[in-house]
């Protein structure tokens, strides 16, 4: 027989472990879904972010939130709202506790990959890619590639590239390169400004953001 595939889902609770309609999650240990229903759209499963990537505005993130990591069987995800959530029938809570924490521990089963996880702080030496996901911090060092989501914070040492997702912040040291992104109207993708540390009042380890102008501005 072979060897079963599990992967890792990301989500949020409230301080009683309970969701949407009131279901009451483990604190650990196997959960399922009494109403559970294929069809790839919202309701009658479980549902979260799969290895902690998709759309961050999803989890809860006020203090009293609790934060679960649940192991399922690969073949069991079913992807949602193309692909920002999954949902699945059955798992296992195999983590309980803060944000910091859950990221941290997702992150450990990952392994090699590179995740945008959501919330999560992602650090990586010189030449390295640091990578996290909405929410999240990224650093990277000399000539390294820090690359955060929506509201994330990606800061890079000299010769690197910070790149920062919608209301992020981006900071980049001597020759850095620092990106942000902003949602124009409804087009269906993102758009980027890219400056160049040196150029346009740009200056080395400073932390900048974009005005309702779509211009680089220092962060406070």
């Amino acid at each position: 027989m072979a060897k079963a595939d599990y992967v890792y889902v990301l989500r949020t609770c409230n301080a009683d472990l309970t969701s949407h309609g009131g279901f009451q999650w483990p604190e650990k240990g196997a959960v399922n879904c009494p109403d559970w229903n294929p069809t790839p759209c919202c309701g009658n499963g479980l549902h979260g972010l799969l290895w902690g990537e998709g759309n961050g505005c999803l989890l809860d993130w006020s203090e009293e939130a609790r934060w679960l990591v649940v192991r399922v069987l690969a073949d069991e995800i079913v992807k949602i709202d193309n692909g920002e959530k999954v949902k699945f029938p059955r798992g296992e809570v195999v983590f309980c506790g803060e944000r910091r924490e859950a990221t941290d521990f997702l992150a450990g089963k990952v392994g090699a990959q590179i995740r945008a996880i959501v919330g999560a702080t992602a650090t990586a030496g010189d030449r390295g890619t640091a990578t996290a996901g909405d929410r999240g911090t990224a650093t990277a060092g000399d000539e390294g590639t820090a690359t955060a989501g929506d509201r994330g914070t990606a800061t890079a040492g000299n010769e690197g590239t910070a790149t920062a997702g919608d209301r992020g912040t981006a900071t980049a040291g001597y020759e850095g390169i620092i990106i942000i992104s902003y949602w124009d109207g409804d087009a269906p993708c993102p758009r980027r400004v890219i400056g160049h540390v040196g150029d346009g009042g740009l200056s080395p380890g400073k932390k900048y953001r974009l005005n309702d102008k779509h211009q680089f501005i220092e962060a406070d």
